[in-house]
């Protein structure tokens, strides 16, 4: 079947539509108070948590855990479950923790049942040493005693939360766009060489549709920074370094409408176009490499990897990357054909 691509293009954007949407995160920790305890005072130390996605009024066994440096668990001693998503643990720790080499500490929150499995938060609880007997000891719980549910599911983020769907169309466009633009440059590349017009078309078309896609990633990031940032734009070096490389090729655009000699037109835009690329890799991949950034995978700022992408994402982002370029693709073909029908009404 001829076309068969633009089909797989259509049902691939469905599956990421889809799935994107409809698979849940994994549970996890929300929010929880207070944020530091003393040790050693004499009434039980009292948390409340907040989870997500989790199912805390159906489970059985549900423990809270305080998890030290040297991962041992500190084990809440009673718990009052008030909804799905809400509890309260109350600990009782009479001694020195366990390894505990300093006098102010951080300890990781752990809660978990049978039904969702284990939600952490690291570092969330500060631990002050006050008046405490030494000679008490405190019980402790193995790290084999915690529940994990193998479920389907996206990771759940700090700070990213359901935001971390946007993965499968901010990035992906991003990816698609590059791909775009890398042919195009074949195409011009090609044009130097041969000098066929059909080149010069077909690179031409291929950028216009990479520029929507350009745009796309811009309004979708802007999106994701508004809801993990607090802000639509940032001075952030990547965000500012993304839409410089845009600018240079919006030139494109104007290079190629004020030139009418179809010839001359065709090799300066050639040449731009190569020249617009390697701005585009120098810009975005490599400057903000060498400061701090916000943007995951710049200044030392790790992205594409662990949890920021595991495979249950990946299932979803690689098949996002396939459609959106095999619909740029499309949308390009199209996009030749208008430029063949508009220069032949006007004679070329």
């Amino acid at each position: 079947m001829k076309n068969w691509w633009k089909i797989l293009s259509v049902f691939l954007m469905l599956y990421t539509l889809i799935a994107g949407f409809l698979i849940p995160l994994k549970p996890g920790i929300y929010d929880f108070n207070p944020r530091k305890i003393t040790i050693g005072e004499s009434s039980p130390i009292a948390i409340l948590i907040n989870t997500y996605n989790t199912r805390l009024d159906e489970a059985n066994e549900n423990n809270v855990y305080l998890k030290t440096p040297a991962d041992n668990l500190l084990k809440a001693s009673r718990l009052e479950v008030k909804s799905s998503n809400e509890v309260i643990a109350h600990f009782e720790i009479p001694g020195l923790i366990k390894d505990f080499n300093t006098k102010e500490e951080s300890l990781t929150l752990i809660v978990d049942n049978e039904l969702d499995g284990y939600s952490f938060y690291p570092d969330a609880i500060n631990v002050i040493i006050g008046n405490t007997d030494p000679l008490l000891e405190n019980e402790y719980s193995s790290l084999n005693e915690i529940k994990e549910v193998e479920k389907f599911a996206f990771p759940y983020r700090l700070i990213l939360y359901e935001t971390i769907r946007n993965t499968f169309f901010h990035v992906a466009i991003w990816f698609s766009m590059f791909i775009l633009l890398i042919y195009s440059c074949y195409h011009s590349v090609r044009y130097l060489i041969t000098k066929d017009l059909d080149s010069d078309s077909r690179s031409s078309s291929l950028t216009t549709v990479a520029l929507f896609f350009g745009i796309a990633g811009i309004l979708t990031g802007s999106m994701w920074a508004r809801y993990t940032w607090g802000t639509f734009w940032t001075t952030d070096i990547k965000l500012n370094m993304s839409a410089t490389a845009l600018l240079v090729y919006f030139a494109y655009w104007f290079l190629r409408s004020s030139i009418s000699d179809i010839d001359t037109r065709a090799r300066i835009a050639a040449v731009y176009n190569i020249f617009a690329f390697v701005c585009l890799m120098i810009l975005v991949m490599v400057i903000p490499r060498f400061t701090d950034s916000l943007h995951p995978g710049n200044g030392g700022n790790p992205a594409l990897g662990g949890e920021d992408l595991d495979n249950t994402l990946r299932t979803i982002f690689y098949p996002a990357i396939i459609g959106y370029t095999l619909l740029g693709l499309w949308m390009a073909q199209l996009q030749y054909r208008y430029s063949l029908i508009k220069d032949r009404a006007l004679g070329y």
